[in-house]
This record gives structure tokens, sequence and C-alpha cells, in this order.
């Protein structure tokens, strides 16, 4: 079923079943990570300037290597990982695409965590503008409580995961200080016994853990949902006001987008962004590209995206928690580096969504999923390999 629903019964069918307390679970996420406006409240980044959908070739007849040695057709590989959509781009152009039967291709997805990638992309333009310090203390653009993580934190470490934060990225945690950032985004229930908060508030008084910053690569996505708030103070506009005027119409998108808001409308940007496939093959194309757009337009500053690809801190990711994800990578402005053969670069979210960009083989893949576990190491491995397989295949 092409429409992501089959008919209007099965849509309303799926709405029904879905709730605030199990969006992000399976088999309900399959409706609800195209849906997620009618799960949280949204702001709209860009309409869709075309409805009409004309499909790529087919993915060509490939085999993947899994690291247990199996193999299998890509195909079956993608339905295997609950994978949605994967769209293939090379100079600008959708060369190969798939999607899954539920899936209409049109639809904005949830990318959680690759929406950190394309706010890394939103501070580099604020920086080139004059606007944003790197350097600078993230307290300098949004107060916070006294004594608390971001007092002394630099932008820099928010947009390097080198802020040292006292949290637990815990994506099931149903009742410590990962369930309060979830309330407070608006992605869980309130319970009788909370009180209900901004991200802004949560955020400035979360504590810090008692080491340096800028020493140790330390995943928490706080840290970039406060960068979005920096951006936000720093060039005087709501974020996706900005994203709209200064990075996904320039580019060229042309599909719906838009992200998720808390009670006080701030951006949800460590997660909360919602795009199409192709439109998030044509980021990565852009960025491959030292931010000039397939249409032409330069969009992004050239030496962010060249500071973003060779100033990654090596030393940082050894000390840190996602070191057995890339052996030989970094992590810069919000995106991997993963340092293969290929000097390949990537985002990476939860529940299977993914951006790889390989300057070799000029290839860009766009991947988006409803993986029932939202983080699974073995899985994430194989995604990764997958992707590079396809890039070097294709």
């Amino acid at each position: 079923m092409r429409d992501a629903t089959g008919n209007p019964e099965s849509d309303w069918q799926a709405r029904k079943a879905t709730t605030l307390g199990n969006w992000r679970m399976a088999p309900f996420s399959r409706w609800s990570f195209q849906h997620t406006d009618e799960m949280v409240p949204s702001a709209r980044i860009t309409s869709a300037l075309q409805r009409d959908y004309e499909y790529a070739p087919a993915l060509p007849p490939l085999d993947v290597k899994l690291a247990d040695g199996s193999t299998f057709p890509l195909t079956d590989f993608l339905a295997k990982a609950h994978a949605d959509s994967l769209v293939i781009m090379r100079e600008g152009n959708v060369i190969h695409e798939w999607h899954a039967d539920h899936v209409d291709p049109r639809n904005p997805h949830l990318i959680f965590s690759v929406s950190k990638s394309v706010t890394g992309m939103l501070a580099g333009i604020a920086v080139a503008d004059g606007l944003l310090d790197p350097e600078a203390l993230a307290s300098t653009y949004v107060p916070v409580k006294p004594g608390s993580a971001y007092e002394e934190a630099r932008v820099r470490d928010l947009l390097d995961m080198t802020v040292d934060l006292k949290f637990e990225e815990d994506y099931l945690d149903l009742g410590g200080v990962f369930d309060r950032y979830r309330r407070a985004m608006l992605w869980n229930p309130e319970r009788e016994d909370t009180v209900p908060e901004t991200m802004e508030e949560l955020l400035g008084c979360l504590e810090r853990d008692g080491d340096e910053h800028g020493m140790r690569f330390f995943y928490a996505s706080p840290n970039t949902d406060m960068l979005g708030l920096v951006i936000e103070r720093a060039v005087g506009q709501r974020l996706h006001h900005f994203m709209r005027e200064r990075l996904w119409l320039p580019m060229g998108a042309r599909d719906a987008s838009f992200v998720t808001v808390d009670r006080a409308g701030t951006a949800r940007t460590a997660g909360g962004m919602c795009v199409t496939a192709r439109d998030l093959a044509l980021l990565g194309q852009t960025v491959m590209d030292g931010g000039k757009a397939p249409n032409g337009h330069q969009v992004l500053p050239s030496d962010w995206i060249s500071d973003m690809r060779e100033k990654g801190d090596r030393q940082a990711w050894l000390e840190g928690n996602f070191v057995e994800m890339l052996p030989d990578g970094d992590y810069r402005s919000c995106w991997y580096n993963v340092r293969d053969e290929n000097d390949c670069f990537c985002c990476v979210g939860i529940h299977g969504q993914y951006l790889w960009c390989d300057p070799q083989t000029r290839t860009v893949i766009a991947r988006t999923s409803s993986h029932p576990e939202p983080n699974d190491d073995a899985v994430i491995a194989d995604d990764l390999s997958v992707l590079g397989q396809i890039a070097r295949s294709v």
C-alpha cells in the first residue's frame, strides 16, 4: 500500500491505536514515524512544493554481507532491518530508491538524531553570518542556573558533544531524568506526580558530572537541544523559520517538513525533525559538495564543512562512549567522520535513521526506518557496513 495507510479506514484504525504512551513502540511506530505531527505539537518548516512523485529505478540486485558472515539480498536486508525508505543520490539526482509497502515517500519521516546534524549546519550558517561564536559560552546566549552544566560549556562543546554532563541517554526510561526530558519535549505523557516544564527550564538546571568540559566525547541529546536554543537567540529568529529561509528552501528541498516543539514552541533540534528521504539525501549531497546545492546555490559555508570533516578531536573520541561504533572515527559539529578508505562521513539516528556520504564514489544514501529497538550496537554496525557496501557497489 503505497499511500502509507492503504485506505482511510486503516489510517483511522492506526491513529486510534496510537497514543502518546506507545507511539515510539512497534508496531505503532510504523505509522507514527510518518505522522509525528499528529502525535506531538510541531512547527512547519516547509510545505510541499510538489505532490506528484516520479519513482526512480528500483534497487539493483545486490547481496550484502553482515558481521556474522551471512549474506542477504539488499531488499531482504532492508525488510529485516525494518527500513521504511532508502534513497540513493548521485550528483543531485536520485538514481535508485526503495520504499516499504506501508510508506508514502511524500510523507515526512521522523529522523531522530539525524536532526542534530541538520542543527550543526544551521550553526555553521549563523557563525558565517557573524552572529554566533563557537568559542563563546552557551550561557552567553541562554541564561542557565548558576553552577549547572551549561553555565561554563562553550558552544563548541555543544557542537562536539564534549559537555561534562550528568545524564544517561536511556531511551526506555520511564521514571528518571530521561523520562523528565521526554516529558519536557512533550514526547511522553505527564503523570499525576510530575510537574510540567519547558525544555529550556529543564536544560538550564542539568548538573555537571564533575569533570572538565571539552575533554571527552559524551553523547547526550540535551546538548543539541541547547544548541538549538543558542542558535535561536543568536540569530533572533525561530529555528524552523531560520532553517526554511537559510537552508531547506535554498538547498532545493521540495517536500513538506516540520519539527516537534515543546509547550513554549521551542524546536526539538536534537531529534524532532521530520523530512522525506529525498530531501535528506539532498542535504547530504549539499554537504558533500562543500555547501553548494545541486541547484547552484552556495547554501552552507564551505569552511564550516571543511572544519567539520578535518578538525574532529580524535583523543576526545577515543576517551568517549561511542568509540566502538566507529573505531577509527571522530565527531565534529554534530556529524560523524568514519575515517575509512573512502573518507566517508555520516549521520545516525535511533530506530534506524541514517545519512551516508561517500566522497570517493560520489554517492549519498538516506535511509529512514521504524526499527522496534531504539538502539542496538550490533544492528548499527551492520547498518553502517551495508550503507558502505551499497555506496561502493551501485
